[in-house]
């Protein structure tokens, strides 16, 4: 497996408040950390630099050959609130930052199993010739709505509240985040992203350019497709495959 991935500022916005981080961690483990920053122009560039910097920074530095499970679900807990703390931390202390913060996925493919932990609605996706499924939960008001049935998932699509997240990193001083662990077939890839592509693509329409494309073309090919649709968000699309 391989791993690669784009990120870009769309149309609109005048800034990239998107980061990400891709890699090779050994022969057969790889890594990717996705973020979506929120607080004005300064403040999202910040808290989503800075939490994939940490996050990053602690996976490299603790992540070894052999390592179990519960030591890659520690690790990459014990990262998220790093930065989580991180963040509020400098919200506090510098008036221009206040009320700054990002989501995050943070994944880890080892031998096809994937460790994955992750806050807001930056999403996971497990892409295969037959269907897309995403794997991660939105934390999110209207995601809260439908699972209440107040909303269908179509509803939710063009729901004027579908931006507001329930969950971030730097928003408090700690933040829960949803942890799984989930075998990637080999006919399988794992598409993570932000909202940025899901907003504006089509689900089916995802899953027919990752189908398509090679490997290596579909962060761009994906963040193109987003743009035509009018590219009114930061943009950012990491493929294991």
């Amino acid at each position: 497996m391989n791993v690669y991935g784009r990120t870009d500022t769309g149309r609109v916005r005048e800034s990239n408040q998107d980061a990400f981080i891709c890699g090779r961690l050994s022969e057969n483990a790889l890594f990717c950390v996705v973020c979506d920053g929120m607080g004005g122009a300064k403040g999202g560039n910040v808290a989503s630099g800075m939490a994939v910097k940490v996050i990053s920074d602690r996976i490299i530095d603790i992540y070894r050959e052999g390592l179990e499970g519960s030591s890659i679900k520690n690790m990459l807990e014990s990262a998220i609130a790093a930065a989580n703390i991180g963040i509020y931390d400098a919200s506090l202390a510098d008036d221009e930052l206040r009320g700054m913060g990002t989501t995050v996925v943070a994944a880890i493919v080892v031998d096809r199993k994937l460790y994955i932990a992750h806050v807001g609605d930056s999403r996971a996706y497990l892409v295969w010739s037959e269907d897309i499924k995403q794997i991660t939960r939105d934390h999110s008001i209207v995601q809260a709505m439908v699972e209440k049935g107040q909303l269908t998932q179509n509803e939710a699509r063009n729901h004027p509240r579908k931006h507001l997240i329930t969950r971030a990193l730097g928003v408090d001083d700690a933040v829960d985040c949803d942890y799984d662990e989930i075998i990637v077939n080999e006919d399988q890839c794992l598409l993570i992203c932000t909202d940025g592509l899901t907003n504006l693509l089509e689900i089916e329409d995802i899953k027919r350019i990752v189908n398509e494309e090679d490997a290596q073309d579909i962060p761009q090919r994906l963040i193109h497709a987003a743009n035509m649709a009018g590219g009114s968000d930061n943009i950012t699309a990491v493929i294991i495959a």
